[in-house]
């Protein structure tokens, strides 16, 4: 059987960005059973409430909803268990740094299959405020109007 190729999204968490001003991200590799990974080939995740800890110098990814496989028998897993993260020492140790002294939080952005295996990309994060997400909408919806404009200029027509 060939060696599978390419990057396939299982699930993103687009609520995260909204909800989170990003500083930097990072790729894990996850710890699972096999249940949970014929599971994730159809597709089916959810990083809703999805949030990472540092304890005792492991990562561990709680709240990730991973739905039982359906043709599973009695070996199969339970939905939102705690999963180990993988990453090297040096990441951990910046990201116990990071966590301890200026309250960040780390989020999963995503899960996805990079080269046949299942990564996650979490991020380094700090709350948003709301006066903060308005901003972002603000500015986003005028960028969007400046767009516009531009292309009208370059097509000929302008109009207001």
């Amino acid at each position: 059987m060939p060696k599978e190729r390419g990057h396939k999204v299982i699930v993103s968490n687009r609520k995260a960005r909204h909800d989170y001003s990003i500083l930097d991200t990072y790729e894990a590799g996850l710890v699972l059973v096999g249940t949970e990974v014929k599971s994730l080939r159809e597709g089916r995740a959810s990083l809703a409430d999805a949030f990472a800890t540092v304890d005792d110098g492991e990562v561990w990814l709680r709240n990730v909803h991973i739905p039982e496989y359906v043709q599973g028998t009695w070996t199969n897993h339970t939905p939102r268990r705690t999963r180990k993260l993988l990453l090297h020492r040096q990441e951990i140790e910046k990201l116990i740094g990071k966590t301890k002294e200026s309250g960040l939080s780390l989020v999963p952005l995503a899960m996805y299959f990079k080269d046949g295996k299942v990564k996650v990309e979490i991020a380094l994060a700090k709350g948003k405020k709301s006066y903060d997400k308005r901003q972002d909408i603000a500015k986003r919806d005028a960028d969007r109007t400046i767009s516009r404009a531009m292309g009208r200029a370059l097509k000929g027509r302008y109009n207001d």
